[in-house]
């Protein structure tokens, strides 16, 4: 059976289209991320954001699970190049990442199933989060041989805490709903059929109460949130594309066997 091509769908819906949905559709491998759909996230935000009658937007993963990470099938193509790596997370990841934040309304989440590495950044970026009770957190790329880039670890660091970002970097760290609602990451952790329906409400919420007020709001939270790193660390963020290690870990994973370090 040919397997679909990995997309990002905006669907508008309620009020004349003030709520948009968009749906990260990767189903054969759990709505892992390709470069071509972090393309099409930050183009779609950009449209969002340029609309001024949008009062919200929901994200959700296609089939039951909202995004196992990166689509790790695509890294030996670039990640070991230095200048190619450095394009990927710099411009193609942080350029929807930074879309996602500077949306102007409400942002939900509708989490469900696998939330790791790339969903967990995803995810990080939205204003209210909702999971179902088995969903699973964390960015085990240590077992890949890389580390996060600066820009991304700065973001999940604010979203979840410090002590959870380190265990999940350096111990590849995966954790469950709870414990992500106990850290304050998730506003609510409900039982998993639950979790679509419970995300619309909280979207047709926002829909119902004082648009202006919500972009005022938002700009507010950019202002005082905002995702700062040093100059210096970027300057040689990507020199380990070619290393060792980070060959390693990406041919065990594709591979499936126990990378040595």
């Amino acid at each position: 059976m040919k397997r679909e091509a990995p997309e990002v769908r905006v669907e508008r819906v309620e009020r004349e289209g003030a709520l948009a949905i968009v749906t990260l559709s990767n189903p054969a491998r759990l709505n892992a991320m390709t470069r071509g759909m972090w393309l099409q996230l930050r183009a779609a935000f950009e449209a969002l954001n340029a609309d001024a009658q949008l009062r919200c937007v929901l994200v959700r993963g296609e089939g039951g699970a909202f995004c196992a990470g990166g689509d790790i099938s695509e890294y030996p193509g670039f990640r070991f190049d230095e200048a190619q790596l450095a394009h990927f997370h710099e411009n193609e990841v942080w350029g929807a990442l930074q879309a996602l934040l500077d949306c102007p309304v409400p942002v939900v989440a509708q989490i469900e199933g696998a939330c790791m590495g790339a969903g967990l950044e995803i995810s990080s970026c939205c204003d209210i989060r909702l999971a179902g009770s088995a969903c699973r957190f964390g960015a085990p790329i240590a077992k890949l041989g890389f580390p996060m880039a600066p820009r991304e670890a700065a973001l999940v660091r604010a979203a979840v805490g410090d002590v959870l970002a380190r265990d999940m970097l350096f111990c590849a760290g995966v954790h469950s709903a709870q414990r992500l609602y106990d850290a304050g990451f998730l506003l609510r952790v409900l039982p998993d059929g639950d979790v679509a329906g419970e995300a619309l409400a909280s979207a047709q919420r926002i829909l119902e109460l004082a648009p202006l007020a919500a972009r005022a709001n938002k700009r507010s939270f950019a202002a005082l949130q905002g995702v700062q790193v040093p100059p210096q660390l970027l300057a040689d963020a990507y020199a380990y594309a070619d290393v060792a290690e980070h060959r390693e870990g990406i041919a065990a994973f594709l591979g499936k066997r126990k990378p040595d370090f």
